[in-house]
């Protein structure tokens, strides 16, 4: 059994949302990002609907939210995961933990598609979601540059099973 709690996140767990994205821009192989956003940048770019936390008694161990991919209506079903866990908990459960239950809260709000851009060194994140029914659906290509260097991202796409094939 879990030790640890999936449950809705609350504006004050922004600062442990922030220090472990920080841990996982670290890696160099998370994020093309190189500094973690402001909270109110970070609250703009998710969508207020499904942000999770996994909490491990009063610590914050991980946390998943969705992004938006296009403002246009015909993609208001379409989202981009994002799954990040602290360093000390990975390899635990607690990545798939949260990404199943972005799912299953994601078919809840309407969501039929979900998205993931991940770098192909980054196997455990692309094993992960392979494991929650994502398939990848192509590779893009130097898609942009990190400290200085082009890199490459794996697509990976999951359709809902219970919606958006009407």
């Amino acid at each position: 059994m879990n030790a640890y709690l999936i449950e809705q996140m609350q504006p004050d767990d922004w600062p442990f949302v922030r220090s472990i994205y920080l841990e996982g821009i670290a890696t160099g192989n998370a994020t093309f990002e190189t500094e973690a956003p402001s909270r109110e940048e970070w609250n703009a770019s998710h969508l207020v609907s499904v942000r999770l936390v996994a909490r491990d008694e009063d610590r914050l161990i991980g946390w998943a939210a969705l992004s938006e991919v296009s403002r246009r209506q015909v993609y208001s079903g379409v989202a981009e995961v994002s799954v990040y866990v602290a360093h000390d908990s990975r390899g635990k459960g607690v990545g798939r933990a949260l990404l199943e239950q972005l799912i299953a809260e994601s078919e809840q709000n309407g969501i039929w598609t979900l998205q993931a851009s991940v770098f192909p060194e980054n196997v455990a994140t692309i094993a992960l979601h392979r494991a929650c029914g994502f398939r990848e659906v192509g590779r893009r290509e130097r898609i942009s540059k990190l400290n200085g260097s082009w890199r490459d991202t794996i697509l990976l796409e999951r359709r809902s099973k219970s919606g958006g094939s009407d």
